[in-house]
């Protein structure tokens, strides 16, 4: 089934050559599993790496991206279906509308903010999209270690950390997007620790 792939990562240019390998050989599974990806509209970094990725193989993109951050021209020239926000908080907003599947890429504050507020989101019963973090070479083990102690110190449950997926290597994650078709709401009522 296809699915809208709402992907969060590095705008970075200087990061190690395997995280861009890893975006483009994830960007490329996807559009071999006909998945619509949906992302920050930027051209460089790991942004650029998947946009020039879905580009070259004929799949389907779409960009969000804030009209202040064409100015300076980091939007990406290729991506056809591009649509400029206002702010920040709009083109989060518009980046999760109608996502099937959340996927954090390694990135920093922004790729951050952007999968919390989708996980806040989902434990808040707004949006019913998967949360998926790709792990790659342990990146995100420091984030899942915090989110696992606030759970054992009881500023979440169990059941809110169930919500988030962790996968380490690129076969797992594809076929978990692939796969994977509980999209349900949770319960609102369960969103506060009590």
């Amino acid at each position: 089934m296809s699915k809208r792939v709402c992907i969060y990562c590095a705008s970075s240019t200087q990061i190690a050559q395997a995280y861009f390998e890893h975006a483009q050989t994830i960007a490329s599974r996807l559009v071999d599993g006909d998945h619509h990806i949906v992302y920050g509209g930027g051209a460089v970094g790991l942004m650029g790496a998947v946009a020039d990725t879905v580009i070259a193989k004929g799949g389907r993109i779409t960009g969000v991206i804030p009209q202040f951050m064409k100015e300076v021209e980091w939007d990406h020239p290729g991506v056809t279906d591009m649509i400029f926000t206002k702010t920040m908080a709009e083109r989060k907003e518009l980046l999760l509308k109608d996502a099937h599947v959340a996927l954090a890429l390694p990135g920093g504050s922004g790729t951050f903010e952007e999968i919390f507020e989708a996980i806040t989101m989902k434990r808040l019963a707004q949006i019913s999209t998967t949360i998926v973090f790709y792990n790659q070479n342990g990146y995100y083990n420091p984030m899942k270690a915090m989110l696992e102690k606030s759970v054992y110190e009881k500023f979440m449950t169990p059941q809110h950390m169930e919500q988030i997926n962790f996968f380490d290597d690129i076969d797992t994650l594809i076929n978990f997007i692939n796969t994977h078709s509980s999209n349900e709401l949770l319960d609102i009522n369960a969103a506060v620790v009590r």
